[in-house]
């Protein structure tokens, strides 16, 4: 890691026309980060600064923090820091605000992170699943959760596919409540974002691409849980596929007899579920099956004894 971040360091004096050695810059790591306990990317930050100053380096100018340096997800701990991140992009967030572009979820091996894109800023569109190097990000904070704002000096560069360590969560509850958005849905065919009447807010009107999902809150006694199903989950589930919600809604001229099916079949009954929770919000559900009312109770009290 040391080494790692000291050859990132060297490069950067380097384009910046300084050859500093990286055995002196990995000892100064060495002891702020193992002596004096020191964040990793403050740390980095320090020594960065450090080096500018002293050699009377020409700060870079692409950005506005013009110090931004490398970092992992756990080394943001404060507003205003100015960052570059190798990410994969977890989740898009459904958005109706005309002032942002995207919002959603990044995720590298040491963390998630809440990205916001401001339609101002005029920048590619990320897409899930794909891995990038966004540089000249600026970190913000909200209800003690930090986040990362993209902003009109960002650059967007795809990379080389980042690995996620397995966060998988198993949690066993009631499902109370089957959200909006549940249900038959269409899909932009462009960004693949559900259509809101018709149309696509990057894309316009289009004809769409049916989709199957349920959106629901599965509580445990103590905690309640958003939950997220795919098609292919929500088959599992409920027994519904897209081609069977096709012909539920055409038979009824009501596409909403669909979410009124899958809240008869859920509501109320107690699963136990598996998945990576994304930025503490959503889980994603890769695995799930019901389970007895007794199975749920005893869960509770073995928390509630551990308390």
């Amino acid at each position: 890691m040391l080494k790692d971040t000291a050859k990132e360091l060297k490069e950067k004096f380097s384009s910046m026309g300084a050859e500093v050695p990286q055995k002196e810059i990995e000892q100064k790591l060495d002891l702020l980060i193992n002596q004096y306990k020191v964040p990793d990317g403050e740390a980095k930050r320090t020594i960065f600064n450090q080096y500018v100053r002293d050699l009377k380096l020409q700060r870079p100018t692409s950005g506005g923090g013009g110090d931004e340096l490398p970092v992992k997800i756990k080394d943001i701990i404060k507003d205003n820091m100015w960052v570059s991140l190798k990410v994969k992009v977890l989740q898009i967030w459904e958005n109706d605000k005309p002032s942002i572009a995207q919002i959603g979820v990044l995720g590298d091996e040491t963390g998630t992170i809440k990205f916001v894109c401001f339609t101002k800023s005029e920048l590619p569109k990320l897409e899930e699943g794909k891995s990038y190097h966004l540089t000249n990000l600026v970190t913000d904070s909200w209800q003690g959760r930090f986040s990362v704002k993209l902003n009109k000096t960002t650059t967007i560069a795809p990379t080389e596919d980042v690995q996620l360590p397995d966060r998988e969560t198993t949690i066993t509850g009631a499902i109370v409540d089957v959200q909006a958005g549940s249900g038959l849905i269409k899909r932009c065919p462009e960004c693949n974002r559900p259509l809101t009447k018709g149309a696509c807010a990057d894309h316009g009107k289009q004809e769409g691409e049916y989709d199957l999902r349920v959106k629901a809150v599965l509580d445990d006694g103590r905690v309640a849980q958003d939950i997220i199903l795919n098609q292919e989950m929500t088959h599992k589930v409920t027994g519904i596929n897209v081609n069977m919600a096709k012909k539920m809604a055409m038979d009824a001229v009501d596409p909403g007899v669909v979410l009124d099916e899958i809240k008869r079949i859920m509501l109320g009954k107690y699963f136990t579920v598996k998945g990576p929770v994304m930025s503490g919000r959503y889980l994603l559900v890769k695995e799930m099956h019901r389970t007895e009312r007794d199975v749920v109770l005893g869960e509770v009290l073995k928390k509630v004894e551990a308390v």
